[in-house]
């Protein structure tokens, strides 16, 4: 059992997991890095409770039955795993989902537009686990949710980081086209035209929703979100179902009619009571494609500024800087001009280098006197770290004179 333990541990830390260590190991051992170690070497706690079972069977200084209590503790988490298991197979399903749409975005991003399925609610900030069986019958796993509750399809985003994800974009690639008439994507498949052309398609089972911090936004008044990179994910949920009520609260005051059966709907202007500051700091400049169309809605729609944009991109120098002069001045003439930015190709402008963090909390802290403040954050450990600390310092500066509390919140990433 011990060593069964180890060989599991090993293999579950994150070198071996996420592949780290391929290079470096000789090429027969190349096969015990990587998420299929990880995920069968897991599956070794059975061979364990087996073991552990007989180890109670077996016991030397007792021979009464009803002393040799093992079993006892073994049946409960058995029962509670086994029932969760079945759970599981019986909401995926084996039909798999209906996709709608798919895209592959520059920064080697796959986007899944999936039918909703009767009866399937979820929260903005939530996520959903996916398989692919012409992949891996076997392999799970999970990404947030992009789209809202209101929506009648269920979207996500998923970044090629691994030989799972690389290979999903591989089969879902061939079967997609050039894009049309100026739509943004590398390629693109629209698949509600032909039914014939949807059983070409690979298979997804979806599994899911499961909670997140991000669910609980609706507890705060102001927002602070923070997402790198691919990150921004469970926040465009958040952001969508903001928009979804901000169009509710104008067709109230236009006097437009709503359906009946949009209950969904009818909860959300409570998210209008909170306010929203998105920051989206990002490397590469085709990422901004991703959610253009959310941004862009945001800025023609939100008139009464309840949601503030800020989109970072860290691969020019900062401004300021002599070296991104130019930039800044076409950046200046093409906003006043058109309106639209020319880095990101949206109506929302796009900051050079890095935000300055302390001068974002400060601003809030003295904006938002006497409030408490989420903060949720998404991407990388690093700035996980600076942004709790943050949240402690000016915790701890302005609580008793503004009354003005930071809660820190990290995603999964």
């Amino acid at each position: 059992m011990v060593v069964l333990m180890i060989v599991a541990f090993t293999l579950a830390t994150r070198w071996f997991r996420r592949n780290l260590v391929k290079s470096h190991l000789p090429g027969p051992l190349q096969r015990l890095a990587g998420f299929n170690a990880f995920w069968f070497s897991h599956h070794l706690f059975i061979i364990v409770y087996i073991c552990l079972f007989i180890h109670g069977i077996c016991l030397f200084l007792t021979h009464t039955w009803y002393k040799k209590t093992t079993w006892m503790y073994l049946c409960l988490p058995i029962l509670i795993y086994m029932g969760e298991r079945c759970l599981r197979f019986f909401r995926s399903g084996t039909t798999g989902m209906k996709i709608m749409k798919v895209a592959v975005y520059p920064g080697n991003v796959l986007t899944l537009h999936m039918n909703k399925p009767q009866g399937f609610k979820y929260k903005s900030g939530q996520y959903v686990f996916l398989q692919c069986p012409d992949i891996s019958p076997f392999e799970w796993h999970p990404f947030s949710i992009t789209s809202a509750p209101a929506d009648d399809y269920i979207s996500v985003h998923i970044r090629t980081s691994g030989d799972w994800t690389q290979e999903l974009k591989r089969i879902f690639s061939e079967v997609c086209e050039r894009p049309m008439g100026g739509k943004s994507g590398l390629l693109r498949k629209d698949c509600n035209m032909i039914d014939g052309e949807e059983q070409k398609l690979p298979r997804i089972l979806l599994d899911g929703p499961y909670g997140a911090p991000a669910q609980d936004y609706k507890k705060y008044e102001v927002m602070l979100l923070v997402g790198l990179g691919i990150g921004a994910t469970p926040f465009i949920s958040i952001l969508k179902d903001m928009l979804n009520s901000l169009r509710f609260i104008e067709a109230q005051e236009d006097g437009a009619s709503l359906s009946d059966n949009s209950t969904q709907t009818k909860k959300e202007p409570n998210c209008v009571k909170t306010r929203a500051y998105f920051y989206w700091v990002t490397r590469e400049q085709g990422s901004f494609d991703w959610f253009k169309g959310i941004m862009n809605e945001i800025a023609e729609c939100d008139q009464k500024g309840i949601i503030e944009l800020h989109n970072y991109l860290t691969s020019v120098y900062e401004e300021g800087d002599a070296r991104s002069a130019l930039i800044t001045m076409l950046q200046a003439l093409n906003q006043a001009k058109n309106g639209v930015d020319i880095l990101s190709g949206t109506r929302v402008r796009t900051h050079l280098g890095r935000p300055k963090w302390r001068k974002v909390f400060s601003k809030m802290a003295t904006n938002h006197k006497g409030e408490r403040i989420g903060v949720f954050y998404c991407g990388a450990p690093v700035l996980a770290n600076d942004l709790r600390s943050l949240c402690q310092e000016y915790n701890d500066k302005y609580s008793n004179t503004y009354g003005t509390r930071f809660d820190f919140h990290k995603e999964n990433f």
